[in-house]
C-alpha cells in the first residue's frame, strides 16, 4: 500500500529539519544550550560582529562540538576577497589543530601560512592560541572547519 502524499511530505521536513543539526559545546554559564541547525549558524556566523575585544577588534564565536572556539579577524568583516587576511583562533579541546575553508560550491580558500601556535596574548576567550593567513577568493559565507583529537567546529565568515 502506498502512503499519502501529505504523509510523505511530512515525514521529509521532520528529515531534513532534524538531519543536519550540529550541537555546540557547553554553555559559560554551564547550561545546557539546544542543537543549532546548520542554515542558522551559518546566517548567524556571516553577520558582522557588534563587540569590539580588548583588542580593539570583533571577535566571532563558532558553533562547535566538544570544544568552545573562538575567530579573531584582523581585518573587518566583510572581508575583500583575493587579499590575505590574518586570522587569530582559540579552541578547547586536545591535539594539533587541522584547519581549511570552504564555500558551498566546494571552492576553497588558500591557507598562506599556519595555524601557528601562539604563546601569549591578551585576548581572553578559552582554549589554545593559533593564527593563520587565508585568502578567499571568491565572495561568498565561507565555512572554516577546525579539527582537533578532541573537538570539532566552524566558523562562517562573510567575504565581500
Amino acid at each position: 500500500m502506498r502512503a499519502p502524499l501529505h504523509a510523505t511530505v511530512v515525514v521529509a521536513v521532520v528529515f531534513a529539519a532534524t538531519a543536519c543539526t550540529i550541537t555546540s559545546g557547553p554553555a559559560p554559564s554551564g547550561s545546557a544550550r539546544p542543537p543549532v541547525s546548520a542554515a542558522s549558524a551559518a546566517d548567524a556566523g556571516c553577520r558582522t560582529p557588534k563587540e569590539p575585544q580588548a583588542t580593539g577588534l570583533a571577535d566571532v564565536r563558532g558553533v562547535a562540538q566538544n570544544a568552545e572556539l573562538w575567530a579573531l579577524p584582523f581585518a573587518p568583516l566583510p572581508f575583500a576577497r583575493g587579499k590575505e587576511i590574518k586570522i587569530v583562533w582559540r579552541m578547547t579541546g586536545a591535539g594539533p589543530l587541522e584547519i581549511g575553508a570552504t564555500l558551498p560550491d566546494g571552492t576553497r580558500a588558500t591557507r598562506v601560512w599556519g595555524p601557528e601556535e601562539h604563546g601569549g596574548s591578551n585576548w581572553r576567550r578559552p582554549g589554545q592560541e593559533w593564527g593563520t593567513g587565508f585568502v578567499f577568493p571568491k565572495a561568498g559565507c565561507w565555512r572554516v572547519h577546525l579539527t582537533r583529537t578532541s573537538g570539532t567546529g566552524d566558523v562562517w565568515l562573510p567575504v565581500a
